[in-house]
């Protein structure tokens, strides 16, 4: 194989981490800011479980119906990054925080903090992934923190994970950054390797947990201006360029086959939570000012990444389970930070369009919270 032409760049993963895992044990919060990657264009879609529809509740279809009782906690939760912090970011809005999300066939219980940590007890839950699913564990921790006493919480620190405890109930709430879930290495000149064969770095903090929950697609198709790699690599060969499906495919393969080799599904329950939806058209402007779902779709189209996570997951032993949040938080176009992703004073505001909009994270409270909702439903 030719020798392909290197050129220079900044290890962009390096300053994510640092943002993601800067920081103490803390009894009280997290004081670390978030650093949010610019997300892509992305259609909205319909996935299904695997399970058996005609025994199980579809959560998928349903509506968002507006209930003042919400949100499930207060907004200056000491867990919650700056960038998802909309209400003190200087956002003038709240209604987007008191949607609940309501299936046409069933209902999904309130969620319930000492239920679920009494379910959860000595136990560990970890969500594996992105920056998204980090928002999805900031919602989590907020929305049981408040029933656990002051001096009997804390948040750890191991390498790239980080995990809330409830000591009284020996339960943590974990996050474990892998957001292409194989491992991504520096290689000859810094370049920056994408191997698709290799998880296990990521994968050995994964090992004892009792529940799983996994995404990954967001970095999977992002443009060459915010690729996190300079080349991919299979075995002993390297690629400059591979189509990125084929890729996504090839990551996932080795993700599932090392779920069927190391997880025994007696002990450890799986689950894979479906791509979160961008409302990132018009450079980042389709949720500026948005208040309100919307109430219907005039199409949907099904991503190519879940057309190959369907497929992968098909191929397992182990029964995972996929967890569409995808339509449901496609209608919130609303909920997204924009250009509340920083504190902005009283003549920013004034000039918020100067700003740039982040229309991929979700502000908290707010649409997380009924992805969990439904989570501690399926659990």
């Amino acid at each position: 194989m030719a020798k392909p032409a290197y050129k220079p760049q900044f290890l962009l993963l390096i300053g994510i981490f640092l943002c993601f895992f800067t920081g103490k044990s803390s009894q009280f919060g997290l004081e670390t800011d978030e650093f949010w990657l610019n997300e892509e264009d992305s259609e909205v879609n319909m996935v299904q479980s695997r399970r058996d529809s005609s025994r199980h509740c579809d959560f998928t279809s349903g509506k968002w119906v507006y209930d003042p009782s919400y949100p499930l906690y207060d907004s200056n939760c000491p867990y919650l990054s700056t960038a998802v912090s909309c209400q003190k970011n200087g956002r003038p809005d709240s209604d987007y925080q008191k949607w609940k999300w309501k299936p046409h066939a069933c209902s999904i219980p309130r969620f319930d903090a000492l239920k679920y940590l009494a379910k959860m007890r000595r136990k560990r839950i970890m969500l594996v992934g992105d920056s998204i699913m980090r928002n999805q564990w900031e919602s989590l921790v907020c929305l049981v923190q408040g029933v656990v006493p002051m001096g009997r919480k804390k948040v750890t620190y191991n390498g790239l994970s980080m995990a809330f405890h409830a000591l009284d109930f020996e339960t943590s709430i974990e996050f474990s950054w892998a957001p292409l879930l194989v491992e991504l290495k520096k290689g000859p000149e810094n370049k920056r390797i994408l191997h698709l064969d290799l998880i296990e770095d990521n994968a050995r903090y994964w090992r004892g947990a009792d529940v799983l929950v996994f995404d990954s697609a967001h970095w999977w198709t992002h443009s060459e201006q915010w690729s996190s790699w300079d080349y991919y690599m299979e075995g002993k060969s390297v690629y400059k360029v591979m189509n990125p499906m084929i890729a996504y495919e090839k990551g996932l393969t080795t993700w599932a086959k090392w779920i069927d080799l190391n997880i025994d599904p007696r002990r450890t329950r799986v689950i894979f939570r479906s791509m979160s939806p961008r409302h990132n058209r018009e450079n980042g402007w389709k949720c500026y000012k948005q208040r309100t779902p919307l109430a219907f779709f005039s199409h949907q189209h099904v991503p190519e990444q879940l057309v190959v996570l369907k497929e992968v997951l098909r191929r397992m032993r182990f029964p995972v389970y996929l967890q569409d949040i995808t339509t449901m938080s496609a209608l919130r176009r609303d909920g997204h930070p924009s250009v509340y992703r920083r504190a902005m004073g009283q003549e920013e505001r004034q000039h918020s369009k100067d700003f740039s909009s982040d229309c991929s994270h979700w502000c908290l409270p707010g649409v997380p919270d009924s992805w969990n909702e439904m989570l501690s439903a399926l659990l």
